[in-house]
């Protein structure tokens, strides 16, 4: 009688976890399903090391946008402007550093200081004056996109210096030499970074524990640590031996890492979710829903920047056009990746799940030779039953 008594609980557990994190699973599993078919379709091009490095580099800049993307949905808004800000701050870097040969690290820093200032005045209009985000950023997108030309004057600049392509186009050095086509620095610093990222899991999971909060159960858990585990060493290896780790993905990762532990181990990040829910609620507690809202602006504007010079700098060049489509991109890749469109939830690792998956459907589609008008309809399809799922999900 007692066994059964402990274990009928147990397996209701599990199948409540499921029922209630199908969605999340699913993100997974559907990222999983999308390489697995690509990979077959395209004869195993997609995870070869060369592939897969130029996956990394065409689409670090979708995901460094769209962790600011995020906090901006959370809160309950959008940012239409963020493909034509990219393309602004890359025409600002190359009047700057080809015109007026400004050096590489000032040109960057008035660069994202022009990417926050734009944020301000788009979230200023929003928070203060409760103009509603996609008019403002609407405007936005059209008013950047304007200026950016008038700034390049119609054509193209460049080429930019040596030192800001490396941005985006180099990789970090090698210090142990000697191993071949492997890089054994790369490996090592793969592996380095797996295993933190599992003690943290394995610690994070022990503190809710302690603190009596429901946690999923471990057979979950240990499953889901050592296939990411056993995913991220592959990634590193096939990274490793092609050249090694870009010096965007170093960028790209320490943001993940950043805003992840922002949203989920801060105040402020615990606000940000406050707002999106129930922002008259937020206030009446005590919650700054203006200056957050602000701040979540500003946030996208200095991203959006950085993303402008990543983009620039792999093109090597500034072009008007720049930065066309990547709203579509961002947003798609936000709530693809589990983000609401009512505010208030949305994950960091969803995000960059569902940036991952507008990523590896692109080099696909490309390598299969799918027409760029087919490729915008089914990731606008894509886009839709995403929302969909979110509808469903709200009214059940």
């Amino acid at each position: 009688m007692t066994d059964k008594t402990v274990s009928l609980p147990e397996e209701k557990s599990h199948g409540g976890f499921l029922k209630n994190n199908l969605r999340s699973y699913g993100m997974l599993l559907s990222l999983f399903v999308i390489m697995l078919f690509f990979q077959f379709m395209t004869d195993g091009t997609l995870l070869q090391p060369l592939n897969l490095t130029n996956l990394v580099l065409q689409n670090s800049y979708i995901v460094i946008m769209a962790l600011g993307m995020l906090l901006v949905i959370v809160t309950g808004h959008i940012d239409l402007s963020v493909g034509s800000v990219a393309g602004f701050v890359g025409a600002v870097a190359a009047v700057l550093m080809v015109r007026y040969h400004i050096d590489f690290p000032l040109a960057v820093i008035a660069c994202l200081i022009v990417g926050g200032a734009i944020g301000a005045a788009q979230g200023y209009w929003v928070a203060y004056f409760g103009i509603p985000s996609f008019i403002v950023t609407l405007a936005g997108m059209l008013v950047f996109k304007g200026l950016a030309l008038a700034l390049l004057q119609g054509q193209s600049v460049g080429p930019f210096p040596g030192t800001f392509q490396k941005l985006s186009s180099g990789f970090i050095p090698e210090l142990i030499t000697g191993a071949g086509n492997l890089n054994p620095t790369s490996l090592a610093i793969g592996a380095v970074l797996t295993l933190i990222l599992v003690y943290a899991s394995v610690k994070g999971r022990a503190r809710e524990v302690e603190h009596g909060i429901e946690v999923e159960p471990f057979a979950f858990f240990a499953a889901k640590n050592v296939v990411l585990a056993g995913v991220l060493l592959y990634f590193t290896y096939l990274i490793a031996s092609h050249r090694g780790l870009p010096n965007v993905l170093v960028i790209m990762t320490a943001l993940i890492a950043l805003y992840g532990f922002m949203t989920r181990r801060t105040v402020v990040g615990r606000q940000i979710y406050a707002v999106g829910g129930n922002a008259k609620a937020a206030k009446l507690s005590g919650i700054k829903t203006e200056r957050l809202v602000f701040l979540t602006f500003v946030n996208m504007g200095v991203l959006a920047a950085l993303a402008g010079l990543i983009f620039a700098a792999r093109l090597n060049t500034a072009t008007p056009k720049a930065g066309l489509g990547f709203e579509l991109d961002v947003i798609a890749a936000c709530f693809i990746g589990g983000a609401s469109a009512y505010g208030g939830v949305g994950r960091v690792g969803g995000a960059v799940i569902g940036a991952m998956i507008m990523g590896v459907m692109n080099n696909g589609m490309s390598i299969l030779g799918i027409g760029i008008d087919y490729q915008q309809v089914i990731k606008g399809l894509v886009l839709l039953g995403a929302v969909c799922i979110d509808v469903y999900n709200q009214r059940r």
